[in-house]
């Protein structure tokens, strides 16, 4: 294939790229974003593979079968409570990626002398440290996730003074490097000082705000594409980087907001690790509980219900029997709506998404701006698998969720809390929500529980 035309598929993806972001940034037309993405990437990944410069086609095409069949294995198994695991190891791929070719780069690049030496070692530097950053981030990020790390995060004597040792050696060493003192030498150092790094930043992170940093990950793994493809020369990696990167990093930031999080923070690892002492094991009294037939006469009884889901909802895959029960206080008259918190789910987005498959209408999936002040009005609000997110200790200091925006649940009429039992939620805190006068515990698995409800409708 002519440069020409390679430059005009790369043009075309690129575009096609952009229109796939703009799709994605509404439920309506996500699935032509996503359809996009696809041909956008399946048109780039032709064009580079018949580029002159692309050699070892045989190589390179069973690596494509390996990893195809690997990706379809995975896309075909993975639980949609899965997701956000599944696309933190992801993003350790891009960053080990993004490493070994900074490696290969600099053991051959060609004959370069002045500028453009200094040009392409500084890339090969900031490729295999944003590279090695986002590769152990994501372990970490993904061992949080799966439950095969603690979710808490941890706290290291002087951890910020780690952080600042780690960049400002870094630093000291791209100057070396650069200079050609150690040459590679400074490489491997760097790298072993990045892995570390992003193991800290992502360690002391605390459980509840794991969605902002996959989301904050996945702007890393863009800028690691990025690195990547000024190594290689290739424009349109360059783009799709700067694409991803940008993006993730925009999401983050209204994230951010929504959480009242300092943004500096996440990037440098610092927040959810206040002082928790005492936090977990305050006494609230006893907690009521209900039945399925009780809560069916309640949503019988009331005018408007709210019902605000969870990763709880994900885990019992109970978003199908919950959008039927909405269906059918529809049918009745009811003003049913849906409150959602930017960070439900361990995945931004992760709600919005089972009420979409469970064809739920969009019109009355709400986020937490949109509905907080419609609380004090709601005759019963059901929180479904929800457990952080409706906190109210999130109002009180010295807890891993202090300062956090909440859905102030407690402020209805009547709240009926689905959950498996009375432990704490991901963050670790107890939720005096659960022991208010207003409130009913109906403890089971809440796919029976919901199923329960609507054959009592």
């Amino acid at each position: 294939m002519s440069q020409g035309l390679i430059t005009a598929a790369y043009i075309i993806a690129a575009m096609l790229f952009i229109a796939s972001l703009n799709g994605l940034s509404s439920q309506e037309s996500a699935r032509k974003g996503n359809l996009f993405g696809i041909i956008g990437m399946i048109i780039a990944v032709i064009a580079t593979i018949a580029s002159a410069q692309v050699s070892g086609m045989g190589y390179i095409t069973i690596a494509m079968a390996v990893g195809a069949a690997i990706g379809v294995r995975l896309a075909l198994k993975v639980e949609m409570t899965s997701m956000p695991e599944l696309i933190a190891i992801l993003h350790s791929f891009v960053g080990l990626a993004a490493a070994f070719i900074g490696f290969n780069s600099y053991l051959d690049h060609g004959v370069l002398l002045g500028a453009a030496k200094t040009i392409h070692d500084v890339e090969v530097f900031l490729g295999i440290f944003i590279g090695a950053v986002t590769f152990t981030g994501s372990i970490v990020a993904f061992g949080k996730l799966s439950g095969k790390v603690s979710s808490s995060a941890l706290s290291l004597p002087g951890k910020n003074w780690i952080n600042i040792a780690a960049v400002t050696s870094s630093a000291f060493l791209l100057v070396a490097f650069v200079s050609g003192d150690i040459g590679i030498t400074a490489l491997i150092i760097m790298t072993i000082i990045a892995l570390a790094f992003g193991w800290h930043l992502v360690a002391s992170i605390g459980g509840a705000d794991m969605p902002v940093v996959v989301s904050m990950l996945n702007s890393y793994s863009g800028w690691a594409a990025a690195a990547t493809g000024f190594m290689l020369a290739n424009d349109l990696l360059i783009i799709t980087g700067a694409l991803v990167g940008s993006s993730g990093a925009i999401l983050s930031y209204i994230m951010c907001k929504a959480m009242n999080r300092s943004f500096i923070s996440v990037i440098l690892g610092g927040f959810g690790n206040e002082d928790t002492s005492g936090a977990v094991d305050k006494e609230y009294g006893e907690h009521t509980e209900t039945n399925a037939a009780e809560v069916a006469e309640a949503l019988k009884a009331a005018k408007n219900v709210v019902i605000v889901p969870g990763y709880g909802m994900a885990v019992a895959q109970a978003q199908y029997p919950v959008a039927e029960i909405t269906k059918r206080l529809r049918e009745k008259g009811k003003n049913v709506r849906f409150g959602i918190h930017p960070v439900a789910g361990r995945l931004p987005g992760h709600m919005n998404v089972l009420l979409a498959e469970a064809k739920v209408p969009y019109d009355i999936v709400l986020e937490m701006d949109e509905i907080n002040d419609d609380f004090p009005e709601t005759d019963v609000v059901l929180v479904i698998g929800a457990n952080d997110t409706v906190n109210p200790a999130a109002n009180e200091p010295g807890t891993p969720i202090s300062g956090m925006p909440v859905l102030s649940v407690w402020e209805a009429e009547k709240v009926v809390v689905f959950k498996r039992s009375m432990g704490a939620g991901y963050a670790g805190v107890q939720n005096p929500l659960f022991f208010n006068e207003n409130s009913d515990m109906l403890l089971g698995d809440a796919k029976a529980s919901v199923d329960a409800i609507l054959q009592n409708l």
